[in-house]
C-alpha cells in the first residue's frame, strides 16, 4: 500500500481518538476521493503517492474555491471551515514554490525550450508543469508564463 494512503489513514485514527472533528472529516472526505479514485475506470487499481498527491491537490483546490465563493455570499463561518479544511490538507502536499523560485523556473523552462512568444505557452506549460511538480498551482504557473512570454 502507498506511504501517503497509509499515513492519511494512521493520521485518520489519531484524530478519531482525539475526537478533533475537523481532522477527522477532512481526513475522511480525502479518503473516500482516494478510494472512489481506484474504483474509477474500467478496473478497479491501488493508487501510487503520486496520483494520492494529485488527488490531494484536487481537494485542496476544491476547498479554496468553496471557501472563496462562501466569503463572497457573505458566509464567513463556511468560508473558515473551508479554510481549516484545505490547511489539514496542506499538511500532506509539498511546499508550495515562493514566487522568485517560480519565476526562475519558468524562465529556465522557456530558454531551454527556446519559445519566443504567447505561440508557445503550450510547449512552455507542459514542460513547466511538469518541472513544477505539484509546488505550484496551474493559475499561478500559466500567470508566470504569460507574464515572461507575453
Amino acid at each position: 500500500m502507498p506511504d501517503l494512503k497509509e499515513q492519511l489513514r494512521a493520521d485518520l485514527t489519531t484524530a478519531m481518538k482525539a475526537r478533533d472533528e475537523l481532522r477527522t472529516a477532512t481526513l475522511r472526505m480525502v479518503l473516500t476521493a482516494v478510494s472512489a479514485e481506484e474504483v474509477s475506470g474500467k478496473e478497479a487499481r491501488e493508487l501510487s503517492d503520486d496520483e494520492v498527491q494529485a488527488v490531494l491537490r484536487r481537494e485542496a483546490k476544491k476547498r479554496r474555491e468553496a471557501a472563496e465563493a462562501f466569503a463572497a455570499a457573505g458566509r464567513s463561518e463556511q468560508a473558515q471551515r473551508e479554510q481549516a479544511e484545505g490547511e489539514v490538507l496542506a499538511g500532506y502536499l509539498p511546499a508550495q514554490l515562493e514566487d522568485a523560485d517560480l519565476a526562475a523556473i519558468v524562465a529556465d523552462v522557456i530558454t531551454r525550450t527556446g519559445a519566443s512568444g504567447m505561440k508557445d505557452m503550450g510547449k512552455v506549460m507542459g514542460a513547466a508543469n511538469g518541472a513544477v511538480a505539484g509546488r505550484a498551482d496551474g493559475g499561478r504557473v500559466a500567470a508566470e508564463v504569460r507574464r515572461q512570454l507575453g
